[in-house]
């Protein structure tokens, strides 16, 4: 017989700044080497490892083996959910030097939130299929005060988003190929967005529109970090696509 959830075992795992930054720079659901995450933490090799070694037993990571090397990734979409849901309540980490600060901005502009679109670029993706009623169920603002759209005991799952029969149709037409998607995962969830206090798509389509894009060249992702770069082609294609006007520092 089981008691009520251990949430202290799970806030002891990320109470270490270490172990803090290994989540978030697994956060965009890639694997990474231990090398790799102990220079994201800023820690030697022997602390990461033991970083590492609690965050697996703890259930947050899991182990990929390739040949001699090990690789970690996030257990799942809801260790993703958990860390962009502590972004959402956590203060901005100060910034020190310029290198900083531009990482902060890539990363607010555009970034993954596990396997699909977050930041400026995903909550104007989701608006703009709102708007253009690809998607319909809700209108993608955050409401922290309504209390009966954005409960934090049900996240993702408050809004019935739900895609239009012109939304399947141009989605097809974008490429997107819902017959491949896995049936034991929703079609469409949602998340708030922690830099932009909106909604972004998540789910199944959230995920096959990120890679729909990666395919395209429209985005990129950064080699360390889990920030988005939008190409040249980008910028045109979502303007041309999705009608959303965006440039490298923001909004139009």
């Amino acid at each position: 017989m089981h008691g009520d959830a251990d949430i202290a075992s799970i806030g002891s795992l990320v109470a270490d700044r270490g172990r803090a930054r290994i989540l978030l720079a697994l956060g965009d659901g890639r694997a990474l080497p231990a090398s790799v995450l102990a220079d994201e933490a800023g820690v030697a090799a022997s602390t990461a490892s033991a970083h590492l070694s609690r965050l697996v037993k703890g259930g947050m990571l899991r182990v990929e083996r390739h040949g001699r090397h090990r690789y970690f990734r996030l257990a799942g979409p809801e260790v993703g959910e958990l860390i962009e849901a502590l972004a959402r309540i956590s203060p901005p980490a100060p910034v020190r030097s310029l290198k900083q600060g531009s990482k902060a901005h890539a990363v607010r502009f555009a970034r993954t939130c596990y396997d699909h679109l977050a930041g400026m670029l995903g909550t104007k993706l989701m608006e703009s299929m709102l708007k253009h009623d690809l998607l319909a169920g809700g209108d993608g603002v955050f409401d922290p005060d309504a209390a009966q759209d954005d409960r934090l005991a049900a996240p993702g799952y408050d809004h019935d988003y739900r895609l239009t029969p012109s939304g399947i149709r141009e989605l097809k037409a974008f490429g997107i190929d819902f017959d491949s998607m896995p049936s034991r995962r929703p079609l469409i969830r949602y998340c708030v967005d922690w830099s932009e206090q909106r909604h972004h798509l998540a789910g199944s389509l959230g995920a096959a529109m990120a890679t729909r894009m990666i395919d395209l060249g429209w985005v990129r992702k950064a080699q360390r970090s889990r920030a988005l770069h939008v190409s040249e082609d980008g910028f045109d294609g979502l303007r041309d696509q999705f009608g959303i006007e965006l440039t490298p520092t923001g909004v139009h």
